[in-house]
């Protein structure tokens, strides 16, 4: 497949793993990334690992992102973590938005724009998450929510910073569960995204910004799931654990 971006493979851990497996996962993957020219690979790993996940990963194209972050530099905001902090202990990313953030965590629509600015002004590469529940699909309402959570995630975006600027469509009721959206699902929602960015930030942009799919992604259902044009990367969740499931979707085109 001839490809206008470059793919964009992310794990996302959650709050998962211990010191020893997440520095062991790190070196395996660093020495089977290659120059990393042909896709990009970062890991988005708990704060209490960053710093040292990050100095293993020195010397290589792995990205290493925070989960989250506060849109304040300081402040009385305990258990945050501001885009500045992020970057001292070497994340050069972050997450934004992730359906558990919203869901589990209520973090309300309108902090996400000014969270993906205080990213880019701190030279955080920012992932806007959106996705709609199981509810919202069954009620035809998948549009409607993708386009308010993308008004509100971009609303203080330029665009000439869409290059630097990633969004993972997730549908919630896909992540975790086994479930994952049918390719004509995920082919619908990328092209509304990009139909939308297109018309609020430009042509230039729609090209340019690359539109990742995240929920229950495996190693036997990764390749189908990047065959859609509008599917630049996929970012996985439990699969990105453990080296024999995360290295082949990583590798995804060299499998058979």
């Amino acid at each position: 497949m001839n490809r206008v971006r470059k793919p964009y493979i992310a794990g996302n851990w959650k709050m998962n793993l211990d010191r020893s497996r997440a520095l062991d996962l790190i070196k395996t993957i660093k020495g089977r990334l290659g120059d990393g020219n042909d896709r990009e690979v970062a890991v988005f790993t708990p704060a209490v690992y960053l710093a040292d996940v990050s100095a293993v990963a020195q010397g290589s194209p792995l990205g290493v992102g925070g989960q989250n972050l506060h849109w304040e530099q300081q402040g009385a905001f305990t258990g945050e973590l501001s885009g500045k902090m992020l970057r001292e202990v070497g994340a050069d990313r972050v997450l934004i938005g992730h359906s558990e953030r919203r869901h589990l965590f209520h973090e309300p629509d309108d902090w996400m724009g000014r969270k993906v600015r205080t990213a880019l002004d701190c030279d955080l590469l920012p992932v806007l998450c959106i996705g709609e529940t199981l509810d919202e699909r069954s009620h035809n309402r998948t549009d409607r929510i993708l386009k308010k959570q993308l008004e509100s995630g971009l609303s203080a975006v330029q665009a000439t910073e869409t290059r630097r600027l990633t969004i993972a469509y997730e549908p919630v009721w896909a992540i975790g569960t086994g479930e994952v959206a049918t390719p004509e699902q995920i082919a619908a929602a990328h092209a509304l995204i990009r139909k939308w960015v297109g018309t609020k930030l430009g042509g230039d942009a729609a090209v340019t910004i690359r539109i990742l799919y995240g929920g229950s992604v495996t190693p036997d259902n990764v390749k189908g799931i990047m065959a859609s044009p509008d599917v630049d990367g996929v970012l996985v969740g439990g699969a990105s654990l453990k080296p024999d499931t995360f290295l082949p979707i990583i590798e995804f085109e060299t499998r058979a």
